[in-house]
């Protein structure tokens, strides 16, 4: 019995090891937001750096908010500013926060959610081509505004190990 339970800790252990050796944070960055509302004019900027140009990424939209936020989901411009260059690229994305019976799809502890959204499309990750400070700049674009009951955004970005 007891070599059993041993065997099931190593295992485990091996497991957790390997899951935390295929993902690598590289960046991660908040922002709060005045007075817990999302205004259209207020953007929310994060500038990281790229150095591997051959790894694959994955890019997160991070979101803190209440349970009273009055929508399933977010819509935001989405612009990307590339190493060098003056301007950026900008993309409308729609973001999920809830299924389609009102759960939220993050985690909560309280009132409060926090999500962790995919952004890196179909294929699951993003590359980047060139070496530098990318700026990636997020902007609600929703009907309503101000946006009530947001709390935080951020941006994630993971480098992947490859096998």
């Amino acid at each position: 019995m007891k070599k059993v339970y041993l065997l099931t800790i190593g295992i485990l252990f091996f497991g957790i090891a390997m899951q935390s050796c295929t993902h690598i944070d590289m960046y991660q960055k908040q922002v709060a937001l005045n007075h817990n509302v999302w205004d259209h004019k207020e953007k929310a900027s994060f500038e990281f750096n790229i150095e591997d140009t051959a790894a694959n990424y994955q890019l997160y939209f991070l979101i803190r908010h209440t349970d009273a936020y009055p929508f399933s989901n977010i819509w935001l411009s989405i612009t990307t500013q590339l190493p060098g260059e003056k301007e950026g690229v900008e993309s409308k994305v729609e973001i999920p926060l809830a299924d389609k019976n009102g759960k939220w799809l993050g985690r909560g502890m309280g009132e409060i959610y926090e999500q962790l959204m995919p952004l890196s499309g179909t294929s699951g990750h993003s590359k980047f081509t060139k070496k530098g400070m990318y700026k990636i700049t997020f902007q609600q674009i929703m009907r309503e505004n101000p946006l009530p009951e947001i709390l935080q955004v951020g941006l994630r970005v993971e480098k992947q190990k490859t096998n």
